[in-house]
């Protein structure tokens, strides 16, 4: 990358100093930059640096090198999980914060013009990369860097082709990839079926602005039917107006289904004090919803996501493959995760198929 040029050519140059001007006093370097010049000192002739010089030690020039911007869509736990796994898998592949990587990170805190804002800011900055995560800033982060050839990688994109980062078969629009957190639906409405035998309704809050949720809306209302459930949705355009959307739509259902919305998700936790008000159960899409206060879900890990998105990222910034070159990749595992607490205080017990299958139980509602 044109920044590890830079670094190689100002290592060398400062090199043939050292070599034309031993009766100067060389300056301390780092550990790394003193093995760097003594290298290219050795492939200097009269002075002139050779190709070989700078080619022989590019791995050690390019510590460092790598800066990632993070552009995060709204501030909540399936989300910070994603970061904290990306990170986790660029360390598996040897590129680690702080040694040879820059992060910046930033949160849109789910506004769509700041989004925009933070993929400029990005670009400002000369970022090696751009990590999207979820899918209203991975679109930004796709119209920002169109032209600028950044590679993004993105994670907690549920449904990539609808978002039009890849087409239909997988294959990226341009230089963009990454995760998707598709949900398992059928295994969800099962799982439901499961603990409130007698229910016949589910509600589900989701933003109108986030694509990633429509498509999940039309899943749940054409697999509902198979096991005996009406889906009574209720479509919102901001944060401001979940409080009144809630409260009328805990009238009309047996219980709560939550998506990976990125705008209900940042205020779950009023909807969950609500909704515990008139004891009704709301289930979660995954491990941390159930930590706060749902009852359940057959969720997908996200720290594990994360990883695999991370791993995914090091293999661009290594050279080894174009984001172009790599369809999205998606989770398929999903694991059932339960709060025994949640389910002590609506007066039920988790059947023992679930329970034992469970990869983790809560026994406590986690409040920040």
């Amino acid at each position: 990358m044109k920044k590890n040029v830079t670094k190689i050519l100002a290592m060398a140059m400062a090199a043939t100093m050292m070599v034309g001007c031993s009766s100067e006093k060389p300056q301390e370097t780092t550990a790394d930059n003193q093995k760097t010049s003594a290298n290219i000192a050795e492939n200097t002739t009269d002075g002139k640096v050779t190709k070989e010089a700078v080619k022989e030690n590019t791995d050690v020039a390019a510590e460092g090198a790598y800066t990632i911007g993070i552009g995060q869509f709204a501030e909540h736990g399936s989300l910070d999980n994603c970061r904290e796994g990306f990170l986790k898998g660029l360390a598996e592949e040897g590129i680690i914060e702080g040694q040879n990587l820059t992060i910046l990170y930033e949160n849109a805190q789910t506004d769509g013009g700041t989004s925009s804002q933070i993929m400029a800011n990005f670009l400002a900055k000369d970022v090696d990369m751009i990590c999207a995560i979820a899918t209203p800033i991975a679109q930004s982060a796709y119209s920002a860097t169109r032209d600028a050839k950044i590679p993004v990688i993105y994670t907690a994109v549920t449904d990539p082709v609808l978002a039009e980062l890849a087409g239909a078969d997988g294959t990226p629009v341009g230089e963009i990839t990454g995760t998707s957190d598709k949900l398992p639906v059928e295994e969800q409405l099962e799982m439901i079926r499961t603990l409130l035998p007698d229910a016949k309704t589910i509600g589900i809050l989701y933003s109108t602005s986030e694509i990633n949720s429509a498509s999940t809306i039309e899943e749940y209302k054409a697999a509902a039917p198979r096991y005996g459930f009406e889906i009574v949705e209720s479509g919102i355009s901001g944060t401001a107006d979940i409080p009144l959307a809630a409260d009328n739509l805990l009238e009309k259902v047996d219980c709560l289904n939550n998506l990976t919305d990125n705008t209900v998700v940042s205020v779950l936790p009023m909807i969950l004090d609500k909704a515990a008000k008139k004891n009704i159960p709301v289930f979660g899409s995954e491990i941390e919803q159930v930590k706060i206060g749902c009852l359940a879900t057959m969720g997908l890990d996200y720290v594990s996501l994360g990883a695999q998105t991370g791993r995914m990222a090091a293999q661009v910034l290594k050279g080894e493959k174009k984001a172009s070159e790599m369809k999205f990749e998606v989770i398929t595992e999903a694991s059932f995760y339960g709060n025994t607490k949640v389910a002590e205080n609506l007066g039920l017990t988790i059947p023992k198929e679930l329970s034992d299958a469970a990869v983790e139980l809560f026994d406590e509602i986690i409040t920040e």
